[in-house]
């Protein structure tokens, strides 16, 4: 119990910089106040941290070419925004980031989408 409870802590607090730094530290147009980390896991070495971040307001047709921006903006920020973590968390070794985006928003209204479609029978009603 207490081995997988470190590594969600240190991807919370992960979490909370990289998003005061989308707010206050990141000059790179890419990287615009409208994106949400979403989530943050780190591995139980903490080697790696996986950051999961969305886009909001992003339309169906346009969503993806935006995130690829996000994406590389993110990228090309990856090393300034470590060494921010690095110093915060005061970590003996800085996990390496990686950089997805968060589809489950997406996911989540395609499946709506299918229950919508669905045609509803009452059995109450049949009787």
């Amino acid at each position: 119990m207490a081995k997988g409870y470190r590594p969600d802590r240190i991807g919370e607090e992960i979490r909370k910089i990289i998003s005061d730094m989308l707010l206050h530290g990141l000059k790179d147009p890419r990287l615009h106040s409208l994106i949400s980390i979403t989530a943050v896991d780190v591995t139980s070495d903490y080697s790696y941290a996986t950051v999961y971040f969305t886009v909001l307001g992003a339309k169906a047709g346009e969503g993806e070419d935006e995130m690829a921006d996000v994406a590389a903006g993110f990228e090309s920020s990856k090393g300034f925004i470590r060494r921010r973590i690095g110093s915060e968390l005061r970590l003996k070794h800085t996990p390496e980031l990686i950089f997805k985006a968060d589809r489950s928003e997406e996911y989540g209204r395609h499946i709506d989408e299918i229950i919508d479609t669905l045609e509803y029978h009452n059995e109450d009603e049949e009787q």
